[in-house]
């Protein structure tokens, strides 16, 4: 593994287990969230983004936390290995409900309260993007694809490296 994207529903885990993956394999961590969004809650213009975005691409090592639909596809493509969290609505739900009012790493700010349009996009993201990754990955080839239903499988995988 030398290149690797983690990619799942918000709340899901992605992010804790992203820097447990960093901490095991040394690949350099890169968040997309801390990338896209400002301290001030705006965020970076596209061109901005993209130009960061494929400058990421082109590293020989990484690890690449977050979904962000329309870029996606350049991930995949340059990635040896695919982590995809396909857990439960209602664990993500809660997931992002723990966190509301802590500080973390991969966000410039500290969430205050449960925005209500993102907390509908991960009700929705089931029948709206879980289908669209799932197309992605039937063309996986050459790639290592782990799919975890739970948390305790994630800790799992990253236990036995």
């Amino acid at each position: 593994m030398k290149k690797a994207i983690v990619i799942g529903c918000p709340g899901s885990g992605k992010s804790t287990f992203s820097r447990r993956l960093a901490e095991k394999t040394g690949l350099p961590l890169f968040y997309l969230d801390t990338i896209w969004h400002k301290p001030d809650k705006t965020n970076i213009e596209r061109s901005e983004f993209d130009s960061i975005h494929e400058d990421i691409l082109k590293k020989d090592r990484w690890i690449i936390d977050g979904n962000y639909s329309r870029t996606l596809e350049a991930r995949y493509s340059r990635c040896d290995t695919v982590f995809l969290f396909d857990l439960p609505t209602e664990v993500c739900l809660s997931g992002v409900e723990a966190r509301i009012g802590t500080k973390r790493e991969e966000m410039p700010w500290i969430e205050e309260e449960f925005d209500p349009e993102f907390k509908q996009y991960i009700i929705d993201f089931p029948n709206t993007k879980l289908p669209q990754i799932y197309e992605l990955l039937e063309n996986r080839g050459e790639k290592s694809v782990y799919i975890f239903k739970t948390r305790a499988e994630a800790d799992e995988y990253i236990e036995k490296l």
